[in-house]
């Protein structure tokens, strides 16, 4: 059930909607106690009776709370009315990527520009923890001024300590339906290891953020096919198409990107961390040899990637 314009929801007023899906009906609205304008996420009403649905739409906020990046849409707080639970959070105004791409690839320096703030926001929800698992163009927006917001953290996991690369705060508690064994997320960014239904960890995200730099560098979906089956099927079974990136892309960014679609999680890039230095040419990276994190080559070749990346190393 939509909820009008004009409609008070707490202390805000609706002004319109902004888009709907599985978990959440969103709503550009008014706060009238602090004069601004914001976004609300409102629990469907088919959900407010179901208890396992909103402890799930709770953990979202719980875990947007967490957060507190740049690149990360904030979250301002939970807000209830007439018996439905709405999270309250910053508006961002701007296109999404999938606007973006619906003119074409994006141009190998703002592609890699977009990509490493998003190498940023993933890697601080990492270090607190929480893999977004399902990072896609939709949920990515590109403010004017160029700034990007990761969206809709809605099926976010809070991982167990002891399965991340690096040191991070207790695990959140999280809901029994995003556990192993339950295949969320969208099929053509998910994990070979996600869309089997097994546990995942950061080197999900490190795929999707994958797929999604694959995109904009050739505006075509890295593992599209006719329905979710054939999908799957191509995230399982097919490797990526890097022949059909620009000439354009620097050889260290043509490597990591084939390394964070490794469809062997013990051979794919581990750490978010690598992919971001690797991106603005700090260093190169190179297969793990173990699944804790990736390493960088001897000094003579990183030297040799950041050179050739000394024009993106200089954002």
């Amino acid at each position: 059930m939509s909820i009008s314009p004009g409609t008070r929801f707490g202390s805000f007023e609706i002004v319109e909607p902004i888009g709907s899906g599985g978990m959440g009906e969103v709503y550009r609205a008014r706060d009238t106690t602090l004069g601004r304008d914001v976004a609300i996420k409102v629990l469907p009403a088919s959900f407010s009776n179901d208890a396992m649905r909103v402890a799930r739409f709770e953990q979202e906020a719980r875990t947007l709370a967490a957060l507190n990046q740049a690149n990360i849409a904030h979250i301002y707080g939970l807000e209830r009315s007439a018996g439905s639970t709405g999270i309250v959070m910053e508006l961002v105004d701007g296109e999404t990527l999938v606007d973006k791409l619906a003119q074409g690839p994006v141009p190998v320096d703002e592609a890699l520009r977009v990509a490493t703030q998003l190498a940023d926001a993933l890697e601080a929800a990492h270090e607190r923890a929480i893999v977004h698992r399902d990072l896609k163009p939709a949920n990515i927006k590109i403010k004017p001024d160029g700034t990007v917001k990761v969206l809709d953290f809605g099926i976010a996991k809070a991982l167990d300590p002891r399965f991340l690369t690096g040191p991070g705060p207790a695990a959140l508690t999280t809901p029994a339906m995003t556990e192993a064994g339950f295949i969320v997320g969208t099929a053509a960014y998910m994990s070979p290891e996600q869309a089997r239904g097994k546990f995942v960890d950061q080197r999900t995200d490190i795929w999707a953020f994958g797929c999604v730099l694959y995109e904009m560098l050739t505006a075509k979906p890295a593992f599209l096919g006719e329905d979710v089956t054939s999908t799957l099927a191509r995230v399982l079974e097919t490797p990526a198409k890097l022949d059909a990136l620009p000439s354009g892309v620097p050889p260290a960014v043509r490597r990591t990107l084939e390394l964070c679609l490794e469809k062997d999680a013990r051979k794919r890039i581990a750490d978010m961390r690598d992919v971001r230095l690797a991106l603005t040419g700090t260093f190169a990276v190179t297969t793990p040899a173990a699944p804790s994190r990736a390493r960088a080559l001897p000094s003579a070749v990183a030297a040799a990637a950041a050179a050739a990346l000394l024009k993106i190393a200089a954002w």
